[in-house]
């Protein structure tokens, strides 16, 4: 009885922080445009924070700075496009390189990741929802089904040096949760068929997305990104994932053309 409370202890207060985060997120999805931009740039000026934080501990200004700068250039990204937005893009995870920190090559590439993720995100939503709701929904089904059924399954640990909670089981549920959302996006006509086979491998880069936050956290010695969520941790500990997805879809956006869900009679 008691271990099974310790399992689920901290189950209410992460429904009611996902359902908080579920009903903005969707709301701002709706509008699309300038408000979920906005939610976006600064979402990831936080998650820039959280992460010059883990990896500098004890220097207050300089992470709250990151974050800040982090949040500009996606703007900035967003404002001048193709012109400046490499560049843009890749400057706070350079800036992550040249301040004193721990693992700064790994920040670098994890910094760079969350502004690509931002970026990417406002890219997918331009074009309207479907594809947006698509990766999201691939990405919480494929978190809800692995945390469920790796609890209750459990069995050999995915990666246990790294994400010790992991299981195969999980990880497995995960991807047949993404074939499941798939097809009902088939199903409405939303999706091409060829989104069904692209869906096992976004959600693979989610659970790589949130195996790669648990490992910089492992390395710097803290539990969760911040305390910025009730039951989540930070906002890293809850969009890790997203991240990963997001990053898979622009790498491979820029060598071929994806199956990506798009408005009926788009």
């Amino acid at each position: 009885m008691t271990e099974a409370i310790a399992r689920w202890g901290d189950l209410r207060k992460r429904a009611i922080s996902a359902l908080f985060m579920l009903v903005i997120g969707a709301g701002e999805l709706w509008l699309g445009g300038t408000p979920f931009s906005l939610l976006v740039i600064a979402l990831t000026g936080v998650m820039f924070w959280e992460l010059a934080n883990m990896t500098a501990p004890g220097r207050r200004n300089t992470p709250v700075a990151m974050g800040l700068v982090a949040a500009a250039c996606l703007a900035g990204a967003e404002l001048f496009r193709d012109d400046l937005a490499s560049t843009l893009l890749i400057l706070p995870g350079l800036a992550l390189a040249l301040t004193p920190r721990r693992d700064r090559r790994i920040a670098t590439v994890y910094g760079i990741a969350i502004m690509v993720a931002g970026y990417g995100l406002i890219e997918l939503r331009s074009p309207g929802v479907p594809a947006i709701l698509w990766l999201v929904t691939i990405v919480i089904v494929s978190d809800v089904m692995g945390y469920f059924v790796g609890r209750i399954m459990g069995g050999p640990k995915f990666w246990p040096a790294i994400s010790p909670k992991k299981t195969w089981s999980g990880t497995v549920a995960g991807w047949v949760g993404a074939l499941a959302v798939s097809l009902i996006f088939v199903a409405t006509g939303y999706a091409p068929w060829q989104a069904v086979a692209l869906a096992p491998f976004v959600a693979f880069a989610g659970q790589l997305g949130d195996i790669a936050e648990s490992w910089i956290k492992r390395r710097s010695g803290v539990k969760d990104s911040s305390g910025l969520i009730p039951g989540h941790g930070g906002f890293l500990d809850r969009f890790d994932a997203l991240i990963g997805a997001v990053v898979l879809i622009m790498l491979l956006g820029l060598f071929t053309s994806l199956p990506m869900p798009a408005p009926l009679g788009g």
